[in-house]
């Protein structure tokens, strides 16, 4: 491989230990504190350090010489929670398709490789892996400079509207440009600022199922973002040329489009055509009020019967997402709805973000985590009750409680500003009438867990942990004849389990430093693995975060890269995905060690 300086696995490190790329770890972190006490976004932050003062001594390798018009530069490399960071490796800002294809020709002749970095916002190694040496032949691509064009297309019967948008756009802006023809998406993550190529090859998602008494949409589906696409181009390799071109695939006609759709890190995309839906307003209300216990209740029981479950709140809006801080006992509870018309108590946005009290870290939330990090963990449950009460006072502050705009503008609420954290994740099929009971179970599991750490002086987890729930990624919501489900996302439905209707998506956020967190979250992915085995629901990890965890690392665990993961896409699936993935890319220009290991 052209990259063995990389190894997917990595030793344990003290908190206070350096990354071997220059920026530390805990550097980013005690910046994402400072400058949320002071309203300075977290990238202004960290860009303010030369990369070369970080790391003195190392001496970056000869600049590349790139295909004719491409120019290289230094570029540090720093993921969202500042787990995986470098220095500076290579880049260059391609303006076309073309000069994508021409710098896989070069890659693949001068032993390189190529990773696509559009926002970073992740925290798994699809892009570089935590060993990257200063020195290895890796080129950074920047798909935000230039490739960033879109526009509309005639869309396919059974859809209202298509798009085509190359793969730099981000989704605020791709989605706002949706809505100025009347049309939108029903599921988006919440951060805005993350690119589409990005959001596809990890088969971004939000939140939503049918309310009850809801019909589907034209055009629009309650899985992933991936399920959208009618078509994509990429590069490619073609043996009869004997090299890599541009070529587009057609959902539903070429097979190569399911396994693009979402590639892990595996492709390299140059531009999507996606189809789009009727835009309806969205009314998102919150509350603060609900106790864990009767929100996460037992199904059967006395608190269930309350009416004020999890699955109560799904059945009524379609569109739920808890978020419940560490050692608090009432989550913030976000329930979004169509609503066609204003009601009269919501207040009318006219923009994203609508949170300013999470948007920018507030100063007492900012200060608890400057202490954090500086060692004094048992203040865990202090910076829990901290940010509930930033949180409901902020909604009342704010009138954020009760909001009404256009479906973008309360889909996006998390900015790069916020409190920067990592986080598991995993995605649990199953059918929408167990969703009460997988949430239940996982809810006190990890109560439980975190209560017996806390009681032995512990505190692995000081963040929050949050819990949504989608729809599958069904072809009958594709406007392409023939469609099939993309091959690798989570939202697959499973050739087993048929039954399998939606699929409940659980995050537990911490302090990357925070001591233990590797090991709290290997047992709390024992438990999701061996509770939601396939018999009344199915653990997948979900790949833009945390998993695959030993005590001192995340993504090292063998048993679950190489066997587990696999097998929860059943056997045919995961196979026929490779097997295309390998074709399309036999010299794998686009990858690292670690998607070597995970995509084989």
């Amino acid at each position: 491989m052209s990259d063995q300086s990389e190894s997917s696995a990595r030793p344990a490190a003290s908190a206070a230990s350096p990354d071997p790329s220059g920026l530390s770890r805990r550097g980013v972190l005690r910046a994402a504190a400072a400058a949320g006490a002071l309203g300075i976004p977290l990238g202004a932050a960290i860009a303010g350090a030369s990369p070369a003062a970080a790391a003195p001594g190392i001496v970056p390798s000869a600049a590349p010489g790139l295909p004719a018009g491409l120019v290289p530069y230094l570029s540090p490399y720093v993921n969202w929670a500042g787990e995986i960071t470098h220095s500076g490796l290579w880049a260059c800002a391609p303006r076309t398709g073309q000069d994508l294809a021409d710098l896989a020709n070069w890659a693949r002749a001068n032993g390189w490789r190529l990773r696509a970095r559009g926002k970073s916002h992740n925290w798994s190694p699809l892009t570089i892996t935590p060993s990257t040496g200063h020195d290895a032949k890796v080129l950074l691509l920047d798909t935000t400079k230039h490739l960033t064009a879109m526009a509309l297309t005639t869309p396919p019967a059974g859809a209202p509207g298509a798009v085509r948008a190359q793969a730099g756009v981000t989704l605020e802006t791709l989605m706002a440009f949706l809505a100025g023809h009347g049309l939108g998406v029903t599921n988006t993550p919440a951060p805005g600022e993350l690119t589409l190529g990005g959001t596809l090859a990890i088969d971004a998602h939000g939140t939503s199922v049918p309310a009850d008494g809801e019909s589907a949409r034209p055009g629009h589906t309650y899985g992933s973002l991936s399920n959208l696409v009618l078509s994509l181009t990429a590069v490619v390799w073609d043996a009869g040329q004997d090299a890599y071109v541009v070529k587009t695939f057609r959902r539903g006609t070429d097979e190569e489009c399911e396994a693009l759709a979402t590639h892990l890190g595996r492709g390299l995309i140059v531009e999507a055509e996606i189809q789009a839906g009727e835009d309806i307003p969205l009314r998102c209300q919150s509350r603060v009020d609900l106790t864990a216990d009767e929100l996460f209740a037992a199904p059967g029981s006395a608190l269930a019967a309350r009416g004020n479950t999890f699955a109560d709140f799904m059945a009524e809006s379609g569109r739920v997402e808890a978020i419940w801080f560490a050692f608090t006992d009432r989550p913030w509870l976000k329930v979004w709805s169509l609503s066609p018309r204003r009601p009269l108590t919501s207040r009318r946005v006219y923009a994203p973000y609508n949170y300013p009290f999470s948007d920018l870290i507030p100063t007492p939330v900012a200060r608890l985590a400057g202490l954090l990090i500086g060692g004094s963990w048992f203040l865990a449950p202090a910076l829990g009750a901290a940010q509930y009460t930033v949180a409901a006072t902020g909604l009342t502050a704010t009138l954020a409680k009760d909001l009404w705009g256009p479906s973008h503008t309360l889909q996006f609420y998390l900015r790069p500003t916020t409190l920067r954290e990592t986080a598991n994740g995993y995605g649990i099929l199953t059918r929408r009438a167990d969703v009460q009971r997988v949430v239940s179970e996982f809810a006190g599991y990890y109560r439980q867990q975190l209560a017996d750490w806390a009681e032995a002086g512990r505190f692995p987890i000081n963040g929050q942990v949050e819990i949504r729930v989608s729809g599958l990624d069904q072809p009958g919501d594709s406007a392409a004849p023939g469609a099939r489900p993309p091959l690798l996302s989570v939202a697959r439905p499973h050739p087993d389990h048929p039954d399998y209707d939606c699929v409940v998506w659980v995050d537990v956020l911490t302090q990357p430093t925070s001591p233990g967190a590797h090991e709290f979250y290997r047992e709390l992915e024992r438990f999701l693995m061996s509770t939601f085995d396939g018999t009344y629901a199915l653990a997948r990890v979900e790949w833009s975060k945390g998993w695959g965890y030993t005590d001192t690392a995340a993504w090292a665990d063998q048993q679950i890269i190489e066997s587990a993961v696999p097998a929860s896409f059943g056997a045919g699936q995961w196979a026929e995905a490779v097997s295309i993935l390998d074709r399309l890319d036999p010299h794998r220009v686009f990858g690292n060690a670690f998607t070597d290991r995970l995509v084989r």
